[in-house]
């Protein structure tokens, strides 16, 4: 801590992940990030500018609380990739994919060499967890999604992305699975539009399977609608969330994608869609690019917190040290995948 600095403010992590505007923190926003309701911050393009910046406000948020409230940001490679300047170019996951269709055992050996580049070049600068990988099946509907699927085969997902899990894990980082059941059939776009996805339980089946398969840390649900389960988006539905808990067993934390989503706004205004996604089962919310809503909900959202919520999200921080960026560039395995990434990237 550096002299004169105050001391974090111990506080339970709350449900909300909130986002700040820009490369350092305004008064306003320290004090939003100290409010009990919240629980994470999530970082965007706008956020980053250098390995150096990124770092030092990584520092600033961590000093604010005990628990150091955990910084996530979507980092999956190709177009979605926030930090790009400083950093290795990551390729698009359809890569991978394609590579296990020319030869499986080198495409797992990409995986989890550019998994522990991804992880540790975060790690290195302060961010804790990325919103990754992505299990929606490529069924050549869904151009949002695209290139970040990784196959359209759901058991080459599963291998690919169990590959991907342990080059994360490597570098101290747990994994997030999404777009939980799947966001690959539907042709709309959550971002700007409400995706129905009509099929059947049954027919969901090829899409479940990589979440039956993995041991995930972390899963997002998808802003789709899939009416002859639930005419409630997979986010919003006590139904999907009881199935991934019950029938797949999973026991990590779920985390509602960005409720500022038109694929949200059947839940009604901010205030309503937090209740609809907390009521549903979700650990954390994440409220993004409406600071607006932010403030909104922390003046009149009234929640009973519910510690086991806390604790699962807490679990999710890293429990081991970062390796130092300088010493990443002396360190084989981080070799190794930056040069894997460029030929995938070629």
């Amino acid at each position: 801590m550096n002299p004169g600095a105050t001391a974090p403010i111990k506080l339970p992590l709350g449900p909300l992940m909130i986002d700040v505007a820009g490369l350092r923190l305004s008064d306003l926003e320290r004090q939003r990030l100290c409010h009990p309701l919240v629980g994470g911050l999530i970082l965007f393009a706008r956020n980053y500018q250098s390995p150096e910046q990124l770092e030092q406000l990584s520092s600033e948020v961590h000093a604010l609380r005990s628990p150091a409230l955990p910084i996530a940001i979507d980092h999956e490679g190709g177009r979605v990739q926030r930090c790009r300047q400083g950093f290795t170019h990551l390729p698009a996951m359809r890569r991978l994919g394609e590579c296990w269709d020319r030869d499986p055992q080198a495409a797992l050996t990409a995986a989890r060499e550019l998994a522990f580049v991804l992880a540790a070049e975060l790690r290195a600068r302060g961010v804790d967890l990325s919103f990754t990988p992505v299990l929606d099946l490529d069924w050549g509907r869904s151009s949002v999604i695209g290139d970040r699927s990784l196959h359209r085969d759901p058991a080459v997902v599963a291998e690919l992305a169990a590959a991907l899990i342990e080059g994360l894990r490597a570098a101290g980082m747990a994994a997030c699975g999404k777009h939980f059941p799947g966001h690959g059939w539907v042709e709309a776009d959550s971002h700007v539009d409400l995706p129905v996805d009509t099929r059947r339980l049954d027919e969901l089946a090829p899409d479940l399977e990589p979440y039956r398969r993995l041991a995930l840390d972390a899963v997002m649900p998808a802003h789709v609608i899939y009416p002859q389960v639930d005419p409630r988006p997979a986010g919003f539905s006590p139904v999907w969330i009881r199935l991934l808990r019950e029938e797949l067993g999973f026991e990590g934390v779920i985390f509602s994608d960005d409720l500022s989503m038109a694929g949200a706004s059947v839940a009604g205004d901010i205030v309503a869609r937090c209740t609809a996604a907390w009521d549903a089962g979700c650990d954390m919310l994440l409220v993004c690019n409406t600071p607006q809503s932010v403030g909104d909900l922390l003046e009149r959202w009234r929640l009973v917190a519910d510690p086991r919520r806390a604790a699962r999200v807490e679990r999710l921080c890293p429990a081991s040290p970062a390796i130092a960026w300088a010493s990443l560039q002396q360190d084989a395995a981080y070799q190794a995948g930056v040069e894997t990434a460029r030929q995938l990237s070629a």
